[in-house]
């Protein structure tokens, strides 16, 4: 039956069917022809069920705060007070670049938010320093990875969504991961600057930074909102996304007035379209997994792939090299709703902490976003910047080396993960 269903769906995406008509259709399909006893009228409210979730209200006000910094100038003021800071170090354009793109994935919880907001004005920064631009884009493209392990990250929530674990929870452990892969990115960045010899910048005085850290100051409270309001008890984290709409408005429109009020159903709009086929996928997740489920399939694969009783780290490198390779192909929020629930019983099995679970999950993610031939990051990069494919892939590997590395240490090292976590 799994044969049947992912064969469906990979036909239709073939015929250029967008991915919400494979994974609602093909479950239907195979239940009419493998399951007969099945009444298929069971599986339409699945649909509902799948998008009827409380939290799940924070995903469309996490992208709209986010579109709202996208459009004004939090982008520009995270760049020049990191810049500030470490341009006149050797690979300082570089560092700069991928802290910014660790500060502002705190912010919008998208790598493709992420790589429009900061690849822009960072990649012209980066080629008048003397960067290649395949070695600009290559950076960009990965450092916006960050965007789904720190909060408030999309794939965290999905994930949570998906495996009932606490978003909360999620949040805070993505953090130590997420700023790992930013020291990771520095370090090779700094290597490489010595290496190609790139210029050094012109060094900021105290007044500069003193001038910028101000202008950057309420961009930085964001993350502090977001995680401090939950973990003090003030807020859930959906009402968090609705205070981080407020502040956005505050910050864009009143205190910088960068964004018109006018502009704002625009920018709403643009949300709503995001949001509906993020909220069709999620419908669809429910879909497919109500059948497998209903089916035993998880149980069948799981019991195939990995034996009668996997220990934890192959249990979490199976889990890895799926949601890895699927991401390469896929969008990430369509394989962390179909694989999670498959492999959900094998790590409860093996003891396998599910927060961990989803640091793994979704670090898997953020790296096949990255990872040719079909990463998502990498169409988004060649359309802003308007690059050939082969281009803009062409300085990836060190970093899917380094993320992979990283990941591996993840595998072994859930403390990691959970070192924030309470108990």
């Amino acid at each position: 039956m799994l044969t049947a269903l992912l064969g469906i769906m990979f036909v239709l995406l073939m015929l250029n069917f967008p991915m919400m008509i494979p994974l609602i259709i093909a479950p239907f399909i195979v239940a009419i022809f493998y399951s007969p006893l099945l009444d298929t009228s069971m599986m339409v409210p699945q649909l509902i069920t799948g998008i009827e979730t409380y939290e799940l209200l924070c995903v469309p006000l996490f992208i709209f705060a986010a579109d709202i910094m996208t459009s004004g100038r939090t982008s520009e003021r995270l760049l020049d007070f990191v810049g500030s800071f470490v341009r006149h170090i050797r690979g300082g354009y570089a560092v700069t670049t991928a802290a910014a793109c660790t500060m502002f994935g705190s912010i919008s919880g998208s790598t493709q938010a992420t790589v429009v907001a900061i690849g822009r004005p960072m990649r012209e920064r980066m080629l008048k320093a003397g960067y290649k631009d395949s070695s600009a884009m290559a950076l960009i493209i990965n450092a916006s990875d960050v965007a789904l392990l720190v909060p408030p990250s999309i794939g965290l929530i999905i994930y949570g969504l998906a495996s009932k674990e606490s978003i909360g929870d999620l949040f805070l452990a993505g953090i130590l991961p997420g700023i790992l892969v930013f020291l990771a990115f520095a370090t090779y960045s700094i290597i490489f600057a010595k290496v190609k010899d790139i210029p050094l910048a012109p060094k900021a005085d105290w007044k500069e930074r003193f001038h910028t850290f101000r202008k950057a100051l309420l961009p930085l409270g964001f993350p502090i909102l977001v995680i401090g309001g939950i973990y003090s008890g003030y807020f859930t984290a959906t009402e968090a996304a609705g205070v981080s709409v407020l502040y956005a408005l505050l910050l864009e429109v009143i205190i910088y007035r960068s964004i018109h009020i006018k502009r704002i159903p625009s920018i709403a709009l643009s949300t709503g379209l995001v949001t509906s086929v993020v909220f069709i996928l999620v419908a669809g997740g429910q879909v497919f997994t109500f059948l497998i489920n209903l089916e035993n399939i998880p149980q069948m694969l799981t019991d195939a792939v990995l034996g009668s009783d996997p220990s934890a780290i192959y249990v979490l490198i199976i889990v890895s090299i799926f949601f890895f390779v699927g991401c390469m192909f896929v969008d990430p929020i369509v394989v962390i709703l179909v694989l999670t629930p498959i492999f959900l019983p094998a790590a409860e099995a093996a003891d396998i902490d599910l927060v961990h679970l989803g640091i793994i999950i979704t670090f898997q993610a953020a790296l096949g976003s990255a990872t040719p031939p079909f990463g998502v990051d990498i169409f988004t990069a060649s359309a802003v910047f308007n690059k050939p494919y082969m281009e803009v892939i062409k300085g990836t590997p060190p970093y899917i080396l380094m993320m992979i590395a990283i990941s591996v240490l993840l595998i072994l090292f859930p403390q990691i993960s959970l070192a924030l976590v309470p108990e």
